[in-house]
Order: C-alpha cells, then sequence, then structure tokens
C-alpha cells in the first residue's frame, strides 16, 4: 500500500531552516523508501512509502521535534513511477496535500487521509499519539530514549542518575507503555486502509 507524507515546517519564517536536518533523520530511520524524501518547495518535504511501521516511525518522530505539519496520503500512484518524489502522481500524493492542510489547522498537526473507514480510525489515533508526544517532559524523553536503545530500567537509571523507581515513574507519566500497546494497532489500521 503506498503511504505519502507531505511534511512543512511550522514557523519556518521565523525559525531557521530543519528540512536538510529533518531528511537526514528521516534517511537514517527509514533508509529504503519507494521513493526518497526530497525537498519540494521552500520548508516542505515529500517521500513514498509501502511500510506501515516505517510510516508511524516517520511520523512520530517528526511529531517528537514539534516543527512540523505532517499530512499523510494513503492510496494509488500512478506508475511507472519517476526518479523523483516530486515527479510523482496519483491519489494518495492528492490526499498527503489534503491531509497536510488538514494537519496545519489542528493542534497536534498530523492528519492521515485515505479511501476508507481504517485510515479515519489511524487518523484519529495517530493524532492522540501526536497529543500524549507533545506533551511529554524532557525528563520522560530522556528515560524513553534510554530504554528503546535497549537500556534496563537500571541501566537507564544509573545513565540518568536517578533510581530505577525514577525512570518507571517517567515512563509511566508519559504513557509510554500505552504507546507500545496502540502502535500495532495503529500499524494494522495503516496497512488496512483500502485506497477506495
Amino acid at each position: 500500500m503506498p503511504y505519502v507524507l507531505t511534511v512543512d515546517q511550522r514557523g519556518s519564517q521565523r525559525e531557521r531552516d530543519l528540512v536538510d536536518e529533518a531528511l537526514d533523520q528521516i534517511q537514517t530511520l527509514v533508509p529504503k523508501p519507494v521513493l526518497s524524501f526530497e525537498r519540494t518547495a521552500g520548508d516542505e518535504f515529500q517521500g513514498l512509502l509501502d511500510d506501515a511501521a516505517a510510516v508511524l516511525d516517520a511520523v512520530l518522530m517528526l511529531v517528537r521535534r514539534g516543527a512540523w505539519s505532517i499530512g499523510v496520503g494513503i492510496g494509488p500512484v500512478e506508475e511507472p513511477l519517476p526518479a523523483s518524489t516530486r515527479a510523482a502522481r496519483g491519489p494518495a500524493f492528492v490526499r498527503a496535500r489534503a491531509a497536510l492542510d488538514e494537519a496545519k489547522q489542528r493542534p497536534d498537526h498530523v492528519a492521515v487521509i485515505g479511501g476508507a473507514r481504517p485510515a479515519a480510525d489511524a487518523d484519529a489515533v495517530l493524532t492522540l499519539l501526536a497529543a500524549v508526544s507533545a506533551r511529554r517532559s524532557a525528563a520522560g524523553w530522556e528515560a524513553i530514549a534510554l530504554v528503546e536503545q535497549g537500556y534496563t530500567l537500571a541501566e537507564a537509571a544509573e545513565r540518568l542518575g536517578v533510581s530505577r523507581q525514577a525512570v518507571g515513574q517517567r515512563l509511566t507519566v508519559a504513557l509510554w507503555h500505552q504507546e507500545q500497546q496502540v502502535r500495532p494497532v495503529l500499524v494494522r489500521l495503516l496497512a488496512d486502509a483500502d485506497t477506495g
């Protein structure tokens, strides 16, 4: 299933351009997109993926950075695919643009548009995850980063100079365990989204 991410930097006229930095981070996170992420115009960039888990990883990474409006379009793309994302066309690209326009109007700056109900459900769940992510403290993110790198709670506590219980509490307050439970559900909703 094709997924198009169209991403726009918020407040780019007041802030430095973050597109190149984001493109480097996405390349590391998603090394094999169908069509590479590239700047499409000004402070926007776009890429084409075919893996729902990679879509979720990319979106949540961008949400965590806090500087982006993110539209996810699900649907068919015209084939044969061109060499450049900028030259690609099809309903998934149109939906990604519409999703980006919708995301710019939302407080959590993310939207998903597809052809049927699973896409709308994915939109609702992803919006909730974005809201949770945006409300995490720096201490919560520190604990999450270490645990996601494979450190045990005890090892993370040692690195942070706090107790094991403090790390557990940070993860609890950050709703990290709940996010881990919801991620597979969201990947399934994205994968099941009918291109309609």
